[in-house]
């Protein structure tokens, strides 16, 4: 920007000083002029290029630099001389995957990532975009994308694969490119990412693509949680994926027999967190479960905590689940490996009702997209207060309540655990005798 400001003055100056001495005779001071006047035009055209591409993607070469200037000066001083491909590819504008203008608005619509193209929508299925496409004008995807920080640092433009920008490399091959408000580290956050991706994997035959790139906020992201926007989704068609998920899973597990099946049985397990939103009683929360199971033909209750599991172990163990007793967290996300229809028992510490927001009945959706069937929450009327110097900010509060452990109410746990439990035995029964029948169970759809 020096250059755009310095200029102009100097040729002012210039200008002025030929001018006032148009009638000398020496030639020193033409010679002079002449050749300020070409450093600047030289200097002005290497700012164009500049300014005309600012996020070229590679080549710092002399020579290429050396080109472009002369490809710009070639076209202004004669536009007719500049091919079509080379005016398209001029016109490559690259944003920022996410634009800060929409900050406030970010999980509305597309008003962050790729904030200038429309999703695509169809009737009960996720938003989506495709490129090349009708509505991409059979233009590509190219992005600028390896801030992992950052995501208004990233960019992208669409263009015509014969007018790619300068130093852009086509990556052969299918490539699936997911991006999420939420982070990945987290189960469940992260199974949000895989959803639409399964249900796209199963509506085309089963595809794979090449490559996946996640984007977290316009972030480049490598990894995920220990196990991975649903959108617009139908519940018939995300039952089909968890489903999907749920066969796939078994079958890497080589996990053939599922306990959960045998009407004479039934299995209850209770995860148990440590740390924030664990029971404050566990010895007291397991002998009410063991109590009311001893009432139940069949039933018999395992202590499990998810942290110490493998995934195998994990799907087995949900495989062999009739009820599941967990407090709120993510080890929750495992419910799809259940078999439908079976239980789910959530508990949640003071003040969430109150501040969750939303959030809070995450897994009450999951349990309805999956095929679950969720048995209501209890949450902590008691507990230790919010400190008063954070009562007035509510956002430090519920991260205060958020940490904070589950209490116990006996006689309403003993109630509640009663009435699951019977429901979920009475459930088996019909169905063994042909009183039930589940429909619509997709099974392994892309193999077993």
């Amino acid at each position: 920007m020096t250059n755009d400001h310095k200029s102009p003055k100097t040729f002012t100056t210039q200008k002025s000083f030929n001018s006032s001495t148009s009638t000398l005779t020496h030639p020193w001071p033409k010679r002079l002029l002449l050749l300020l006047i070409t450093l600047i035009t030289t200097l002005l055209f290497f700012q164009i290029q500049s300014l005309h591409n600012p996020f070229t993607i590679t080549s710092s070469s002399i020579t290429w630099s050396l080109y472009n200037t002369y490809s710009s000066f070639a076209t202004l001083s004669n536009p007719s001389t500049a091919s079509l491909d080379d005016r398209l590819r001029d016109s490559v504008t690259f944003l920022p995957l996410k634009d800060l203008r929409f900050a406030k608005t970010a999980m509305e619509g597309n008003t962050w990532f790729m904030s200038s193209i429309n999703d695509t929508r169809e009737p009960g299925e996720s938003q989506h975009l495709r490129f090349p496409s009708a509505a991409s004008h059979g233009r590509l995807l190219c992005m600028i994308a390896r801030d992992k920080s950052d995501g208004a640092k990233n960019h992208y433009a669409l263009a015509w694969p014969d007018a790619l920008p300068i130093g852009a490399s086509v990556r052969k091959g299918l490539t699936f490119v997911s991006d999420t408000y939420y982070d990945y580290d987290n189960i469940w956050h992260g199974l949000s990412a895989v959803v639409p991706f399964v249900r796209w994997h199963a509506r085309n035959l089963c595809a794979k693509p090449a490559r996946w790139v996640l984007f977290h906020w316009g972030e480049a992201r490598s990894s995920m949680g220990p196990w991975h926007n649903e959108g617009s989704m139908s519940v018939p068609n995300r039952r089909a994926v968890y489903d999907m998920m749920r066969c796939r899973a078994r079958s890497y597990c080589n996990i053939n027999e599922r306990k959960a099946d045998s009407p004479s049985s039934l299995n209850v397990t209770l995860f148990l967190r440590t740390g924030a939103r664990a029971f404050a009683n566990e010895s007291g929360v397991i002998g009410v479960f063991e109590r009311e199971c001893g009432k139940v033909e069949g039933c018999a209750v395992r202590v499990r905590r998810p942290n110490g599991l493998s995934f195998c172990e994990q799907v087995r163990l949900m495989g062999e689940t009739d009820v599941l007793v967990s407090s709120h967290g993510a080890q929750l996300t495992n419910m799809f490996f259940m078999e439908r229809n079976s239980s789910v028992m959530e508990f949640f510490p003071k003040g969430w009702l109150e501040m969750a927001g939303v959030g809070q009945y995450v897994y009450h959706w999951i349990a309805g997209w999956s095929g679950m069937r969720h048995e209501g929450a209890w949450r902590d009327p008691n507990g230790v207060e919010c400190p008063k110097e954070m009562v007035r900010e509510p956002g430090k509060c519920f991260t205060f309540y958020k940490d904070q452990k589950i209490g116990f109410d006996e006689e309403h746990f003993g109630r509640w655990a009663e009435r699951v439990l019977k429901r979920a035995k009475q459930y088996k029964l019909d169905r063994k005798e042909g009183r039930v029948v589940e429909e619509g169970v997709a099974g392994c759809s892309c193999g077993s």
